[in-house]
């Protein structure tokens, strides 16, 4: 009797042991979750830069945990992540500049997708939604062009290995394979490639109502500066778009005209010429011809990059040749066509010279 008294009691303090522990790690837990970042993340000084940011950005209203989880949120990954940090830290190893990985910047993006549902969506079905599989494991421009470093410049530039170990071999013959294949279907255009969250900027407020002639230029206002910027891989760091250079192009002697755009100096970080900076070269659109000037953002729809009705913007229906802008022979409405809409030039169909206004 004795004997199984002795046996009850140990195994009752371990049970209210352990109900304690789970009620006081429940109370801490829930603490954490709602207390402000001045009291969890920055209380170690490597957030400190980062919260900082965080309260100036049109984000500020938002707890760190709704853009990058909690502690359980991603289970045992992400208890072992922050459970290392806390090990780091008690061990003196302090890093001034911490730097999301790779998957946790495509955390980030996916809690993207809980306010900004529908940028998201058009994200998705356009073209910089392209997973590695995609860009890598492309036959035809892989034996075109070799794959190198610079590649992860655009494609991958959050990528925690370099290229030598993203994809073997490094040459023009293949058969090429990707070297993680857990990496197959990961986006290379991550939302933070363009967008920096802890960006310095005012919230969405309503319009001025009572002061309805104020509406246009609040609105003005909230959209400046740009909201993009270009995340560099060698920096570590989104550079914001207004301090880009503006594209240095030449069209054989000829300086072409570019737009100021901010956010085509975005864009151009990637879509860029060869290292000469002539026109068409490389992956560079620039608009010429008839289109010279002009910024990408006055064709491209955000996000999804759609110009499907981009010329329904700048033209009537009916050009000053008689004939319908959108049915001309151009890339807008046929993809073989040899008239890049990019580039085209009156001179392109009017090879006899460019016939009077009507």
């Amino acid at each position: 009797m004795r004997h199984k008294e002795f046996i009850r009691t140990p195994l009752a303090f371990l049970s209210m042991a352990f109900i304690a522990i789970l009620i006081a790690f429940g109370i801490f837990y829930g603490y954490w979750n709602s207390a402000s970042p001045e009291k969890t993340c920055a209380s170690c000084h490597e957030i400190v830069k980062s919260v900082e940011l965080l309260a100036e950005s049109p984000h500020r209203n938002l707890a760190c945990k709704d853009c990058h989880g909690t502690a359980l949120s991603n289970g045992f990954h992400s208890l072992k992540e922050k459970g290392m940090m806390v090990v780091h830290h008690a061990g003196n190893r302090y890093i001034d500049n911490i730097r999301l990985n790779e998957q946790q910047v495509l955390d980030v993006m996916n809690h993207c997708n809980h306010c900004h549902a529908a940028e998201y969506a058009d994200w998705n079905a356009g073209g910089h939604s392209v997973r590695y599989s995609h860009i890598f494991l492309d036959i035809k421009h892989n034996r075109t062009e070799q794959i190198n470093p610079d590649c992860l410049r655009c494609h991958g530039m959050f990528s925690d290995v370099p290229v030598r170990d993203v994809v073997e071999p490094l040459d023009k013959t293949g058969p090429w394979k990707l070297k993680n294949p857990e990496i197959h279907d990961r986006p290379v255009i991550p939302c933070l490639a363009c967008h920096q969250v802890h960006k310095t900027g005012m919230p969405r407020v309503s319009p001025d109502y009572p002061n309805p002639r104020n509406i246009f230029y609040m609105r003005q206002n909230q959209n400046k500066p740009a909201k993009v910027s270009f995340y560099s891989r060698v920096e570590r760091t989104n550079i914001p778009a207004e301090d880009l250079p503006i594209l240095q192009l030449k069209d054989k002697d000829r300086a072409v005209k570019v737009s100021v755009d901010p956010v085509m100096r975005n864009c151009v970080q990637c879509h860029a010429p060869n290292s000469h900076h002539m026109a068409g070269t490389s992956d560079d659109r620039t608009p010429r011809g008839v289109h010279e000037g002009i910024g990408c953002p006055a064709c491209h729809q955000p996000h999804s990059n759609d110009a499907g009705q981009s010329c329904a913007h700048c033209h009537p229906a009916i050009s000053n040749c008689g004939i319908d802008v959108t049915a001309m022979n151009t890339t807008y409405a046929n993809q073989g066509s040899t008239h890049n809409i990019h580039w085209v030039a009156c001179t392109d169909c009017h090879s006899e010279g460019i016939p009077r206004r009507n």
